[in-house]
Order: C-alpha cells, then structure tokens, then sequence
C-alpha cells in the first residue's frame, strides 16, 4: 500500500492493523528515512554489527524503533545521528549479569550515538531502543538490555 497524507482528524472504529512489513532487517550499514523508516522496528540480526545513520531531527514526532535479534559477537551496533548538531537525550537500562540489579546510564548534554558492543554496552539478543524525533536538533532514547562484565554506557559524542 502506497503512503497516504491526511489533512484533518483520521477516525477508525475498529483500530488499524500494522501488517509484517513494518519489521526491516538490517544485515549491513544503513542511512534512514523518514518515509522509509518512520514508524517501524529495525531488526538488528548480523553478528558482524552495522551502523544505522538516523535522518537529521527537526521535530518531526517519528518513532524510529529497534531490536536486536542477533548478538553482536565482532565490531558493534552503531546507531548514530546524521550530522554535527543533532543530539540523543535519554536513559539506557541495563540489566547487569553479576547479581539481578540494573544499571542506568543518562546520555550527556553532547551524546549523539549509541554503540552496543555485545558485551559491556550491551547488543544482547532482546535488547529494544526506541527513539524519538522531539525538536529540530534532538532526539529522544528510551534503550532497554542486557550486558556483561563492567557494564558501561552506550552513550558518547562520536559523530563530527
């Protein structure tokens, strides 16, 4: 079904259906879009890892979502932002492998990719994120996994 834009109020009385073809495998490096992409969940399923860019924020309200089908066992997830002035701001729950607590991790004021390495920052089958476009230059995160060893932020200033 092609994309439709509705000017007004949409009503349904009996909800809408998101059929399979809002999951997209990601197997390689991907740039989004937000006509591609908004709305749907990127499986992250190569054990080799990928980086996804994201489209630049500009407040849009998209829902870009993620889950990692396959653990990252060499190189990581990257999940990044498209230039220089874009930021993520948000939280990362992670479960710790040591003793049933959670560690909580807060992105900085400058925090613009995400980076699960499979271990300490986490890319564990299961893993979700959901992120947000909220305002021209920001993004919101909500990431929620498991790690192991010294957990440690996924969070960091990488894109230039």
């Amino acid at each position: 079904m092609a994309s439709t834009t509705f000017s007004g109020p949409v009503t349904s009385t009996a909800g809408f259906i998101s059929g399979s073809d809002s999951l997209v495998s990601v197997a390689a490096d991907v740039t989004l879009t937000s006509a591609a992409n908004a709305g749907r969940t990127m499986v992250l399923g190569i054990a080799s890892g990928a980086t996804v860019t994201l489209p630049a924020a500009s407040g849009t309200g998209n829902v870009y979502k993620f889950f990692v089908a396959t653990t990252v066992t060499s190189n990581n997830y990257i999940i990044q932002v498209a230039n220089a002035n874009d930021t993520i701001a948000g939280v990362a729950i992670v479960a710790n492998d040591s003793d049933n607590s959670a560690s909580i991790f807060e992105t900085a004021a400058t925090s613009d990719t995400i980076t699960l390495n499979g271990t300490t920052t986490g890319g564990i089958l299961g893993a979700t994120i959901d992120i947000q476009d909220v305002a021209s230059n920001v993004f919101s995160v909500v990431a929620r996994g498991a790690a192991t060893g010294t957990e440690a932020t996924p969070f960091s200033a990488a894109v230039s």
